[in-house]
């Protein structure tokens, strides 16, 4: 990267208190129309990719920017790209997974709403380096305002040349279809989310295969998520060094950090990955007046929370798996000290509890019982032993389910145990015959 542009770069890290990349015209008034997308630079990205980047060099480019998947799992997004088959001839998908159904989480609805032309063009770019000509954006049924911006967007891209045969008059031809989706938490995992767009119940699939190889209609398949496949368009715009200079090594770019619960001015906020977990919450306005933090879910409601002494943490991919917990889709849900740990730990489960899909017992029976148990330790009649029971079936949950939904419900419930032990032990000795029932012959350390 040139001399210049990291001048710009450390300039615009010290006088804005976000980096708005994929943000930055989203409280302009008219964003959302195909005029003032283009008028902002937008479909820039596709004209360069057509004039002189070829799709093996634009897979190759994505690859080099270490872009990560933003919708949870944090995968390299151009090594996904090349486990899709090359020079066979058969059909490919690109597959846009919006279906944000995790809680905590809206930065997917806010990119669709106000700027869906950038969300276009990232699928259009991502086809084209894979070699796709059909596209699918998989948004969530609830989502009633983002289907009608994506549906007028995906016109207006079509009159104008940038859908269609022979896009800006190139060999490549592209259609989008935007699916509303079936209104199930658990079509949020890619395998399941192809069954429910090719109609049926949404239920997770055996892998492998993996959709790179047999997805939708058992055809070469990408999932990628909204704010991922926005990435891509930058990425284009201004070059690879420029994203790698954003961010920390294997976490670069920008990431939009959703923010909720106890904070004064909740909302979307984008900054480099790494940021502090304290810097997100200061932009929010910090805590609710005379309240003090006491924990959060940094990256939804999936991941274990993470407390007090964690508040100057990097919110980076790495940083938070070492600690125990993940990035996720970096939905922060603060709670401050007014906060019942048993109460929320009852509440996470019985939300997971009826997103089930039941294919496998041991989410099927697992999220049942905890709910159960945590149910009676909330009204007063727990014992010691409940909580043992509680961190055992969500060990057994999260090493024999089918998908990753029981994997994501038991950290949430198992890290408020370890950390907040003494607000459920509160709630049990309010039973007389806590000691009552036989110890399981489990032991563990930081019961």
């Amino acid at each position: 990267m040139d001399q210049d542009t990291l001048v710009r770069l450390a300039i615009w890290r010290l006088i804005m208190p976000e980096m708005r990349v994929l943000l930055a015209h989203i409280d302009e008034p008219g964003q959302d129309g195909i005029a003032t997308y283009e008028r902002n630079g937008g479909y820039k990205a596709i004209r360069k990719a057509f004039s002189s980047i070829s799709p093996d060099n634009l897979s190759e480019m994505v690859k080099q920017s270490e872009l990560r998947g933003r919708g949870g799992a944090g995968f390299v997004t151009g090594m996904k790209w090349g486990f899709i088959p090359k020079n066979q001839a058969v059909p490919k998908y690109l597959v846009c997974n919006c279906d944000e159904s995790e809680p905590g989480t809206f930065k997917d609805r806010l990119l669709v709403e106000k700027d869906p032309h950038q969300l276009i063009e990232g699928i259009i770019l991502a086809s084209y380096a894979i070699g796709a000509n059909h596209a699918f954006i998989y948004c969530r049924g609830e989502y009633f305002e983002p289907l009608v911006k994506l549906r007028a967007a995906v016109k207006e891209a079509k009159q104008l040349g940038y859908l269609g045969n022979n896009i800006l008059g190139s060999e490549f031809n592209l259609d989008i279809i935007v699916h509303p989706g079936a209104g199930a938490y658990i079509a949020g995992e890619e395998t399941a989310l192809l069954n429910s767009l090719e109609g049926f119940r949404a239920t997770p699939r055996l892998k492998p295969p993996f959709p790179a190889i047999a997805g939708l209609y058992r055809k070469p398949t990408i999932v990628n998520n909204v704010e991922t496949l926005c990435n891509v368009v930058h990425i284009v715009n201004n070059g690879v060094e420029w994203f790698k200079a954003i961010g920390k090594p294997k976490n670069t770019g920008t990431k939009i950090f959703q923010i909720s619960g106890h904070v004064q001015r909740p909302g979307c906020f984008e900054f480099p990955l790494g940021v502090s977990l304290r810097e997100v919450i200061d932009i929010a306005g910090g805590l609710l007046p005379g309240r003090k933090f006491k924990a959060c879910y940094p990256g939804g409601s999936s991941c274990a929370l993470l407390t007090e002494g964690d508040i100057d943490i990097s919110m980076d991919f790495e940083s938070l798996s070492k600690r125990g917990t993940a990035l996720g889709t970096a939905s922060i849900i603060v709670m401050d000290d007014s906060a019942d740990m048993v109460k929320v730990a009852h509440r996470l489960m019985q939300f997971y509890q009826n997103e089930s899909c039941g294919k496998c017992t041991p989410c099927r029976e697992g999220t049942r019982w905890v709910v159960q148990i945590l149910s009676r330790i909330e009204q007063g009649k727990g014992t010691f032993e409940d909580l043992k029971v509680i961190v055992n079936v969500c060990d057994q949950m999260a090493a024999t389910s089918f998908c990753p939904l029981a994997v994501g419900a038991a950290p949430p419930i198992v890290s408020a145990i370890k950390e907040f032990k003494g607000e459920f032990e509160a709630y049990i000795r309010k039973n007389p015959g806590a000691n009552s029932l036989p110890k399981m012959p489990v032991s563990y350390p930081y019961l």
